[in-house]
């Protein structure tokens, strides 16, 4: 199957095992044959309302029709953009029309978004997932089963053309209005020598629970299925539900960021829930701490596998393999690392400002070659030119350096580094001396603007017990012991919980804008 794409794996694991599962959402199972037959039929409908190449949106948490609907797409040569379902009315809107939807499939929750596209955009055809055929809805929007008894089970064929466009996400938008970065059958294509890495087996059963308009959610869908994988789905995350999942499932395999990791295990009866059959967590998403990880490793007992890449990479660009994850042995140093190249990626650290190559263990930017790498954003020449190298290395945006047996090490997002009186303070570092003390749950550290430093290094804490505050002072010198003085926080802030995006990642834009009006003087 090494040349199959997305729909091809479908139709191949329909034909070999076609009673086999292949998504589970709630109490609802569909079998790799009946995927095949609904997204046949899910494609002609939506062939009928779309032109060639159109744009299929979809305003979803992590359900069967969102997985019905990215497969059709791709079978029928259409373009599948999940709408992040978190954004006000407004911003969906544009992004609808950025995107110049034709079809949008919505649940009623986001209505009001829902109402705000059809407004913008006054072709476009709404189709609740949700609603029944009796239910008064506005002129012109249609249900689910109208859509699918609408198709045939035909199969329009399409899919096997490495560059046609498959799958278009929308960056969080946190320097400015939100880009569509478009991916290709080819970009997103799984290599068998991929897969080989999450140890997959005969009756493997993943968990995603994760948003569908994220990289995360849509990326790890399609390895799934590609691997012809039971998957099961989780619409909004909750870790007690994970666990319910789980020992419910005997789920084997699941994706999760660093902070829904930390959620898991700080359900509080955790020990409840039988979740011995987890044999793999892939993470990735967000630099993780030493700490988390190995007590991660310790409590759930399964192997980890860290997947470094972003949304212009469509996945992963290295892997941190299962027997690299050694806490007590004579490499662990390696579970501060993000692994080594995929295959067919080429990896190089580079100066920020020149562009030159830098050496062996010299810090710069992470930029990276292979056929991950999307051809640019949609509409967006001039973000384009910026994200791409003149010899086809893409710009992560991410810093960190390799080490001399090729091991890649990120520091932080270039963003994210805080220049305090001209020196480099990578906040992982310092989040990762703060994550070993015995009071702190969870931490961020950020830059806050300094009249005499430029930036001041401030940690943000979640503590273990909130009655039993430390002294700021003490926190602050548990850090300098560990850290060059420069980098050790300045403030503690502590908060009772953090900001999070959809996908668990920690907000640091939201928390730096909310600390810069209290700015620390001098």
């Amino acid at each position: 199957m090494s040349g199959l794409h997305l729909p091809q794996r479908v139709r191949h694991h329909a034909a070999e095992r076609p009673g086999a599962p292949a998504v589970t959402c709630g109490d609802t199972t569909l079998t790799y044959a009946e995927l095949d037959w609904r997204t046949n039929r899910i494609a002609t409908a939506l062939s009928a309302l779309t032109s060639d190449g159109g744009r299929v949106g979809a305003l979803l948490r992590m359900r069967t029709e969102g997985v019905e609907a990215f497969v059709a797409a791709a079978k029928s040569g259409l373009v599948f953009v999940p709408l992040n379902w978190r954004l006000p009315a407004a911003e969906a809107a544009a992004i609808a029309v950025d995107a110049e939807l034709q079809v949008l499939i919505v649940e009623s929750e986001f209505a009001a978004a829902a109402d705000a596209v059809r407004g913008a955009l006054p072709s476009v055809v709404v189709v609740v997932v949700d609603a029944a055929d009796g239910d008064v809805l506005p002129r012109g929007t249609w249900t689910w089963d109208r859509l699918v008894t609408s198709g045939t089970a035909t199969d329009p064929g399409l899919g096997d053309d490495p560059d046609a466009e498959v799958l278009q996400l929308y960056t969080s938008g946190t320097t400015g209005f939100p880009k569509g970065v478009v991916a290709t059958h080819r970009n997103l294509h799984n290599e068998p020598e991929g897969l080989l890495i999450y140890r997959w087996k005969p009756g493997s059963v993943a968990l995603d629970a994760m948003p569908l308009f994220h990289i995360a959610g849509a990326g790890w869908l399609s390895t799934c299925l590609s691997a012809g994988v039971h998957v099961v789905l989780l619409g909004a995350f909750d870790a007690r539900r994970v666990a319910e999942l789980v020992e419910r499932h005997r789920i084997t395999h699941a994706f999760l960021v660093p902070s829904t990791i930390q959620m898991l295990l700080d359900v509080p009866d955790l020990d409840r829930y039988d979740v011995s059959s987890l044999e793999l967590v892939a993470y990735g998403s967000a630099p993780i701490t030493t700490t988390l990880l190995r007590r991660a490793i310790d409590r759930l007992g399964c192997g980890f596998v860290q997947r470094y890449g972003m949304t212009e990479t469509t996945g992963s660009v290295t892997a941190l393999a299962v027997e690299d994850h050694d806490p007590s042995g004579l490499r662990a140093h390696l579970l501060r690392s993000a692994g080594k190249p995929m295959p067919g990626v080429e990896v190089e650290i580079r100066d920020v400002v020149t562009g030159a190559r830098l050496p062996v263990g010299v810090s710069g930017e992470i930029v990276c070659r292979s056929r991950n790498n999307v051809a640019g954003y949609w509409r967006r020449p001039d973000e384009t030119a910026q994200l791409l190298t003149p010899d086809g290395f893409l710009r992560t945006g991410d810093a960190g350096h390799i080490d001399g047996e090729g091991y890649l090490f990120v520091t932080d997002r270039v963003k994210d580094m805080i220049i305090t009186g001209g020196e480099n303070v990578y906040p992982i570092e310092v989040e990762s001396v703060l994550a070993e003390h015995p009071a702190v749950a969870e931490v961020a550290v950020v830059g806050v603007p300094h009249r005499t430093w430029g930036e001041s290094v401030t940690a943000v804490v979640r503590l273990v017990d909130p009655s039993n505050q430390p002294d700021e002072q003490d926190l602050i010198a548990f850090t300098a012991a560990r850290l060059a003085s420069y980098k050790k926080p300045r403030e503690i802030v502590y908060v009772a919980e953090l900001p999070r995006g959809a996908s668990g990642k920690i907000l640091k834009r939201t928390l730096r804008e909310g600390l810069r009006a209290t700015e620390v003087p001098s």
